[in-house]
């Protein structure tokens, strides 16, 4: 029932998003071409408004090929729209100081967003690895580590994808890799395809889970890599060799990580690792013997503008902080979420060598 009024709550919310975004773009834009306001019009808006929602629904319902496509191109559509938009107001703003014809404005503004719109797809479909190299007090050894973070696998993050970054990580070949929450979409279902591709990595893997985690629902996920390699760590320190891992789990409950990690009592003598899907806390953290945090979420915004948007929230939005001696690195994440796009950001699978002091 809980999963039911979820999905409820998130079709009716992006539905009247959706609906304004659309009635204002679509609005400008019959201005700038001459077209007709009609009930054809007003039935392009709502059905434009419904196309995400509805995808989502039955690919969840559904997960098929079928139900996949029309979520790509559902979530694909999300993400032209919105540079659309931008082109719409970029056009209004100017338009108070420079004339340009109508028409000409018009295909300008369609003309560029499908540029935006095509590297944007093209470049969220490279996977960058980044390699760093941090000093691990505690540590007699280098080890070699990964991280993953928000690889959303579901319609568009499929198996195929999924191989590739198992692949990837293989390829670098890391004693340990950590994966910092939504390794799921919460958008389809689980199934075998996925669960052969889990079992390809060669290393030890801790998982964290994030939100998306949460919407595609725990028990369902805990079945799934239950037949895999991965070790769900929630709430929870294990020992890996001189490593202290602790997995906490996500929540938005004001000062949750701080208790969490009062809780766990954390041996602040021993060389400790975090992983944390939100990238907050890094104080808390670092106060309680935590020498690198790894989290995610932020997706370094994903497309421009909500860099800046997604920064208002999280001030470490993507990179490597440090504090004291203390670490945070925010991945932007492996996968994507929605729109299939990076316009500013990139697909990252980081390579962490960590050494000893």
């Amino acid at each position: 029932m809980k999963r039911i009024l979820q999905v409820a709550g998130f079709v009716a919310i992006f539905f009247l998003g959706n609906l304004v975004v659309n009635f204002y773009l679509f609005q400008s834009l019959s201005k700038l071409f001459d077209l007709p306001i009609n009930g054809n019009f007003y039935l392009l808006i709502v059905l434009s408004a419904l196309f995400y929602p509805v995808a989502a629904v039955l690919e969840r319902i559904l997960s098929d090929w079928v139900s996949g496509i029309f979520y790509a191109l559902a979530a694909s559509w999300v993400g032209v729209s919105f540079f659309l938009l931008w082109g719409v107001i970029i056009h209004q703003i100017l338009g108070q100081f420079f004339h340009v014809p109508p028409m000409m404005a018009g295909g300008l503004i369609i003309s560029v967003t499908l540029l935006v719109s095509g590297y944007s797809i093209y470049n969220a479909l490279q996977l960058k690895i980044k390699k760093l190299c941090l000093t691990i007090p505690g540590l007699t050894r280098e080890i070699k580590a990964v991280q993953l973070s928000d690889v959303h696998i579901g319609p568009i993050r499929n198996h195929s994808f999924l191989r590739n970054v198992v692949e990837q990580s293989n390829r670098l070949n890391p004693d340990v890799v950590f994966i910092t929450g939504d390794l799921f979409d919460g958008s389809s279902q689980i199934d075998e395809k996925i669960i052969k591709e889990l079992n390809r990595f060669r290393s030890p893997v801790f998982f964290t889970p994030g939100n998306h985690d949460y919407f595609q629902g725990l028990n369902e996920i805990c079945n799934a890599i239950s037949h895999t390699r991965i070790r769900l760590l929630r709430n929870q320190v294990y020992q890996f060799g001189e490593l202290q891992v602790v997995g906490v789990d996500y929540s938005y409950q004001k000062g949750y990580l701080k208790k969490t990690l009062d809780f766990l009592k954390i041996d602040k003598n021993k060389p400790t690792i975090l992983l944390y899907h939100l990238p907050d806390g890094f104080d808390e953290a670092r106060k309680a013997g935590v020498d690198l945090q790894l989290s995610g979420h932020t997706h370094n915004g994903q497309f421009f503008p909500f860099n800046f948007l997604v920064k208002l929230r999280f001030p470490y939005l993507g990179g490597l902080y440090k504090n004291s001696g203390s670490c945070l690195h925010v991945s932007p994440g492996t996968g994507t979420w929605g729109p299939p796009m990076r316009w500013g950001s990139r697909c990252e699978v980081t390579s962490l060598l960590l050494k000893p002091i």
